[in-house]
């Protein structure tokens, strides 16, 4: 004969918290479904910007002639990444950078803005790292980005370095991630088709 013995306590609440969890998962599932997909590192995380801003109409220097202007390239996704000479995490992902520019993706523009306030260091560390396909501009004086945004109206606040931003093909900043991140990946490739699909 077998005893039948009474569920504990502890096992009820856990039956609870279980089916409230069943209950509530296709609703998260929903919301993840609707948003863009994941993507980060064990340390970082892409951020989405509410509320995404345009980017600023601003000539900024390029490294070699001329001049980059971010509103051209409306209609296709801008990964901006800020980077600078001293900063160990920008020398592992601008090789990356260059990987991604020369992927042959014609929906995507891959810029990479130097921060660095002696222009005369860039260009020699561009050519040690063998950055070929990059477009390389040059930001020391903070013309589109600042540490403090608010001194400035843009939408790229330096939050970390390196740091790069999506550009939608609305021609809005549609969300940021810092530190180095691997643009080649799966996931970044998620990330960028489903922001190309974003109107």
């Amino acid at each position: 004969m077998t005893s039948v013995r009474a569920p504990t306590r502890r096992a009820v609440v856990a039956g609870m918290i279980g089916a409230g969890a069943s209950l509530a998962m296709p609703a998260a599932r929903l919301r993840a479904a609707s948003g863009p997909p994941p993507f980060g590192t064990v340390r970082h995380q892409f951020t989405q910007v509410e509320g995404a801003r345009p980017v600023p109409q601003v000539a900024i220097p390029a490294l070699a002639a001329g001049a980059l202007d971010l509103t051209a390239f409306k209609g296709r996704l801008v990964l901006v990444n800020f980077w600078a000479t001293w900063c160990a995490a920008c020398r592992t992902e601008l090789p990356m950078l260059d990987r991604l520019a020369a992927s042959g993706r014609s929906d995507l523009v891959v810029v990479a803005v130097s921060t660095d306030r002696n222009r005369a260091q860039v260009a020699p560390y561009v050519k040690q790292l063998k950055l070929r396909h990059l477009a390389i501009g040059f930001d020391p004086g903070g013309l589109v980005s600042r540490v403090d945004a608010a001194e400035l109206d843009t939408p790229f606040a330096l939050y970390g370095m390196p740091i790069s931003f999506l550009v939608g093909v609305s021609g809005e900043v549609e969300g940021y991630m810092t530190g180095e991140a691997d643009w080649l990946s799966a996931e970044a490739e998620a990330l960028f088709d489903y922001y190309a699909r974003v109107r």
